[in-house]
C-alpha cells in the first residue's frame, strides 16, 4: 500500500479546483423544521382576522378600494375591513406551484413544493468595491449580471441588483431589463417603482419570449410588491401588481416588517400581521386575475432597541423564518423569504455569521424563492463584489448539506473494509478511487492549506480570495447568444421609449 502522504497530496490538489456542477435546480427533499402547534395556529389565524376585519387595511389606489367595495368589503375611505372568509376563498383561487420561464429553456424553474430558487441581492444604492464604499453605477449592475450568469447556484440576478445611479431616474428601468435580458438567459424581475415602468417591462418580457400569449401562459418574470406596514398598501405597489398580474405574471406579496417599528415588539403578533396584510393583497391579486401565481412573502426581522437600527441574522428573523415557511405551506402557497441577511458594514466574520443565521432556517423552512441570496451587506445598503462570492460558497455548501443520503449496498462499502482490512487506510481503496471526484462537496473559495503553504502563497484571507475570485469569474465571462431580431426589437423599444420620455 502506497503512503498515505501521497494520497493526501493527490485528494488535496483535486479540492483546490471548482465546485462540481449541480442539478439545474435545487431540490429541498429534507423535512421541514416545523415549530407552530396546532394551539398556535389556532391562536394565530384568530388573530389575523381580527385586524383585518376589526381594523383593516388602507389601500391607497382607488381602483382598488372600488373592486374591493363591489366585492362586498366594507369600505371607509381607504381603509377597507374584510370578511375573512372571503379572503380565504379568494386566496384558494391561487395555484400552490408554477413555472416561470427563462430566454433559455435550460434555465426554467419551477416556484413551489420542494423546489428552491435564488437570486441576487435586491435594491441596495451603495457598492463595496474592496474596501471602498460608493455609489452604484450601471457598469456595477452590468458585472453582477454577468456575475450571476457565471455560477449555477444562482437562478436568477434578481432585480435591482445595485441601483444605477449614473443613470436617469426615469428609464433606467430599461436599461437594466436590457442587462438583465442581454447578459444572461435566466429569468428576471420586474419593475415596481409605477405602473408605467411595470408596462414597459411586460412589454420587453414579450418581445424576449414571442408574444403576450406566450407569457401568459407561462410566466417569465416575477415581481416583489411590499406591504407599506402597518396595515397599509400604496399606490406604487398595487398599481405595478395590478401590470403584472393583469399579464398572468406572479407577484410576490411581502410585508416588511421591522419588530418593534413596523410591528409589535412581540413574535406573535408581527405573524398575526404578516398574515393579514399578505392574504389582503394576494386577495386583491385574485380579484384582477383569478388564479394570478402569487408568493407569500415574508421580510421579518426586528430593530435595534438601543439605537433603533434595523438588525438582520438574528434569532428572531430565523423564527419568523420557520414559522412563515409554515404558516405559507398550511395556506396552500409558495413561500418567499431569508437570504444573506446581515447588519455588517464589511465582509468579516459577522458577515459570515448573521447570513447563516438567516440561511440556515431559510433552507429548514423550505423557502420557494429565495432573494438576497448573494451579495447583501450593511443591511441592505451595499451590493458587495467580495460578499457575492462568499455568499455563493455559503448556498452551495447548504445545497450539499440539506441533499438527503443514499442508502444501498454501494454506499454501505463494504468491500472497502474487505479490501483495506484492520488499521489500514481508505484513501487509496477502489471504493475510494471510484468516488473521490464527487463524493464531497468541493469548496472554490474556502482554503484549507496548511499554515506553510498558506502563508507560502501570500497568506490571503477569505476577502482576498473572493476578489481574486470574482475578477477572474468577469474576465472569463461569456455572454449568452441571442438571437439578432430580439436583440434587435428589444434596442428599438429601449430606443422609443426613451424618446418618449425626453431622453
Amino acid at each position: 500500500m502506497e503512503p498515505l502522504f501521497h494520497y493526501l497530496s493527490v485528494f488535496s490538489n483535486v479540492g483546490l479546483g471548482q465546485a462540481s456542477e449541480r442539478r439545474r435546480m435545487f431540490v429541498n427533499n429534507m423535512p421541514r423544521y416545523e415549530i407552530l402547534s396546532e394551539e398556535s395556529m389556532a391562536t394565530l389565524n384568530a388573530g389575523w382576522k381580527r385586524i383585518v376585519s376589526e381594523i383593516g387595511l388602507e389601500f391607497a389606489s382607488p381602483w382598488a378600494v372600488d373592486m374591493l367595495k363591489e366585492a362586498g368589503q366594507e369600505v371607509s375611505g381607504e381603509c377597507v375591513k374584510f370578511d375573512p372568509e372571503w379572503i380565504l376563498k379568494q386566496v384558494a383561487k391561487a395555484p400552490s406551484e408554477f413555472d416561470l420561464r427563462a430566454r433559455n429553456p435550460k434555465r426554467n424553474v419551477h416556484i413551489g413544493g420542494n423546489h428552491m430558487v435564488f437570486g441576487g441581492v435586491y435594491g441596495p444604492p451603495f457598492v463595496l468595491e474592496g474596501s471602498t464604499r460608493r455609489d452604484g453605477t450601471f457598469n456595477d449592475f452590468q458585472n453582477f449580471c454577468k456575475l450571476a450568469q457565471s455560477f449555477d447556484a444562482l437562478d436568477s440576478v434578481g432585480g435591482v441588483v445595485v441601483e444605477p445611479n449614473d443613470l436617469s431616474l426615469d428609464s433606467r428601468h430599461l436599461d437594466m431589463v436590457m442587462a438583465q435580458a442581454t447578459l444572461t438567459d435566466k429569468f428576471f424581475m420586474g419593475n415596481v417603482v409605477s405602473a408605467e415602468n411595470a408596462r414597459d417591462v411586460i412589454a420587453m418580457t414579450e418581445i424576449i419570449h414571442g408574444g403576450r400569449k406566450v407569457i401568459e401562459q407561462t410566466p417569465a418574470l416575477i415581481s416583489l410588491v411590499n406591504c407599506n406596514s402597518p396595515l397599509r398598501w400604496d399606490d406604487r405597489m398595487l398599481d405595478s401588481m395590478r401590470e403584472y398580474a393583469l399579464a398572468g405574471q406572479p407577484v410576490v406579496f411581502t410585508p416588511f416588517l421591522l419588530m418593534g417599528a413596523m410591528s409589535p415588539v412581540t413574535i406573535p403578533a408581527t405573524l398575526a400581521q404578516q398574515i393579514a396584510e399578505a392574504l389582503t393583497g394576494i386577495a386583491l391579486a385574485q380579484l384582477i386575475r383569478p388564479g394570478t401565481p402569487v408568493v407569500f412573502g415574508s421580510f421579518l426581522s426586528n430593530v435595534d432597541m438601543q439605537s433603533g437600527s434595523p438588525q438582520f441574522g438574528t434569532p428572531e428573523s430565523g423564527i419568523g423564518l420557520l414559522c412563515t415557511g409554515q404558516i405559507a405551506r398550511s395556506f396552500n402557497l409558495p413561500f418567499r423569504g431569508g437570504g444573506t441577511l446581515n447588519s455588517s458594514q464589511t465582509v468579516d466574520a459577522q458577515a459570515g455569521y448573521q447570513t447563516l443565521m438567516t440561511m440556515l432556517p431559510t433552507f429548514l423552512a423550505g423557502t420557494n424563492w429565495v432573494m438576497h441570496s448573494a451579495g447583501w451587506l450593511e443591511g441592505g445598503l451595499v451590493s458587495s463584489y467580495d460578499k457575492f462570492i462568499v455568499d455563493i460558497e455559503i448556498l452551495q455548501a447548504l445545497m450539499a448539506e440539506f441533499t438527503p443520503l443514499e442508502f444501498n449496498e454501494a454506499s454501505l462499502a463494504f468491500d472497502a473494509h474487505q479490501e483495506v482490512g484492520h488499521g489500514g487506510h481508505f484513501l487509496g481503496a477502489a471504493h475510494t478511487m471510484e468516488r473521490f471526484r464527487d463524493c464531497f462537496y468541493r469548496p472554490f473559495l474556502t482554503n484549507s492549506d496548511n499554515y506553510d503553504r498558506w502563508t507560502r502563497l501570500g497568506a490571503k484571507d477569505t476577502r482576498a480570495r473572493a476578489e481574486e475570485i470574482w475578477k477572474k469569474k468577469l474576465e472569463e465571462y461569456v455572454q449568452p447568444e441571442m438571437d439578432a431580431s430580439i436583440l434587435t426589437g428589444l434596442q428599438d423599444y429601449v430606443a422609443k421609449r426613451k424618446s418618449e420620455l425626453g431622453e
